[in-house]
């Protein structure tokens, strides 16, 4: 039987929040960190090299066509192999499912940022430019805000996306909020009561975001018009 009493304690509890918190934290420094170099690896996905080019597609095809599982496993048990430096102590749970995650995100981002970049017409770089703009105003003052609202909608999806998959570091010790719920299952055999309350903080971290991805949008749109 469903036990009320215990799922609250769950819920309400340091363990689970504390979980909660890492996963968050973990999600945002990643999307954070992920967003800034894809803006630059999309750029140069359409480089008029060709070397460039070619090196963009090889990362974005390894990474997203590995699953994000054997990334996770490749880092945490694969760079220690290749070099002593992995071996310290810095190189926690935390470190390598944020390097693995953000690799991962780099290569989807790309893609999603590339198809953005594309979608605005030529013809405003060049009207820009005639006005005397250089490059980086006009990338960063025309293309990239046009760019961040076209592609705003998949940027939440995938950051949502990320935010469960953060549960995968489970197998590497990471306490995020799955491996605390695991934990307190083993101790006391209550799935229903720890499982539902892990979904509970999973729901309201999406919800949020879901939210805000409708406050940006409304923003983005006013700005458009």
């Amino acid at each position: 039987m469903f036990d009320g009493k215990l799922f609250l304690t769950a819920l309400l509890g340091w363990p689970l929040a504390k979980g909660a918190l890492l996963t968050l934290v973990l999600s945002v420094l990643v999307m954070a960190v992920a967003l800034t170099i894809s803006l630059a690896t999309a750029s140069l996905a359409t480089s008029k090299r060709r070397w460039v080019r070619l090196s963009i597609a090889a990362f974005v095809w390894l990474f997203r066509g590995a699953p994000a599982l054997l990334v996770l496993l490749f880092i945490w048990n694969g760079l220690p192999q290749l070099s002593a430096v992995f071996r310290a102590d810095w190189f926690s749970p935390f470190v390598a499912a944020f390097l693995a995650l953000t690799l991962i995100q780099v290569a989807y981002l790309t893609e999603i940022l590339r198809s953005s970049y594309a979608s605005i017409g030529k013809g405003q770089s060049e009207g820009a430019a005639a006005l005397g703009l250089h490059r980086g105003q006009i990338f960063f003052l025309i293309i990239l805000p046009q760019a961040l609202r076209v592609a705003l909608p998949a940027l939440v999806n995938e950051f949502i996306s990320l935010l469960k998959a953060t549960s995968l570091a489970t197998v590497i010790s990471l306490k995020e909020l799955m491996t605390v719920t695991q934990f307190a299952i083993a101790t006391s055999f209550r799935f229903l009561e720890w499982y539902g309350a892990a979904l509970v903080y999973y729901m309201s971290m999406v919800s949020v975001l879901t939210v805000i991805q409708m406050k940006l949008e409304r923003m983005l749109a006013r700005g458009h018009r």
